[in-house]
């Protein structure tokens, strides 16, 4: 990665690093420098774990002051449909983050479900980069600007609403089953796990659904199943 693809983002995020290397970091793959041992520079999984508290605490102190008539619990939905991996790894797409990737030949050959969650975890590596550089505040700023311009979107159609217990309301009115849901298979060190979740009325597998949680699966499979049934 030339040093002007840095600037390009900097200008694309309106955010001048003072330590660029924080910022190369954070879009550097840990397959990248499994291919290239010769590189100077660490990659982006701590970055990653810091961005992602900030993140919370961001999307969290934004909801608490925004909504200030809305219960806990909603907010706690609407901040998970705003933080989930589809979600983020979206915002880091429109940033044209991929551009700027720094990955082994094996994983740049991958662009369906794989690249969707090395963007979220690069977007939040950015957002720790930034943290680093800058400080709380412009961090915050950073994800207003490309995370929270459609919250209010997803709080007037009410796309926050927890889609297990959608599912499960659906499940329970029309065949009157309670869905069930199932680990089929998980991969990854046990700090970067992906899990895949497999949803199911009774014995029929009805989607499947893959998080960076086990909560955030089963709720990917259960959007997917909503759509699989008809009824979203």
């Amino acid at each position: 990665m030339q040093k002007k693809d840095l600037s390009q983002f900097e200008n694309k995020i309106d955010v001048n690093f003072k330590n660029k290397e924080l910022l190369a970091r954070a879009f550097t793959h840990r397959s990248y420098l499994n291919e290239h041992p010769e590189i100077d520079i660490k990659h982006n999984e701590r970055l990653e774990f810091l961005g992602d508290a900030v993140l919370e605490l961001a999307v969290t102190d934004f909801l608490f002051s925004t909504y200030p008539e809305r219960p806990e619990g909603e907010l706690t939905a609407i901040r998970a449909a705003l933080v989930n991996t589809l979600s983020i790894s979206a915002a880091a797409k429109k940033l044209e983050a991929d551009k700027f990737l720094r990955l082994s030949k094996g994983e740049a050959k991958d662009t369906g479900r794989g690249r969707r969650f090395i963007l979220a975890n690069t977007y939040e590596a950015i957002i720790g980069a930034i943290y680093l550089d800058q400080g709380y505040g412009t961090s915050a700023t950073f994800i207003s600007n490309t995370l929270l311009n459609n919250v209010d979107d997803i709080v007037e159609h009410e796309s926050w609403r927890d889609a297990k217990s959608v599912f499960q309301e659906q499940a329970q009115k029309h065949v009157s089953i309670t869905p069930t849901y199932e680990i089929l298979y998980e991969k990854g060190p046990d700090h970067d796990k992906e899990f895949t979740v497999g949803v199911f009325l009774d014995t029929e597998q009805i989607a499947s659904g893959a998080g960076k949680s086990k909560q955030e699966a089963e709720s990917v499979a259960a959007e997917a199943a909503l759509k699989v049934k008809g009824w979203e």
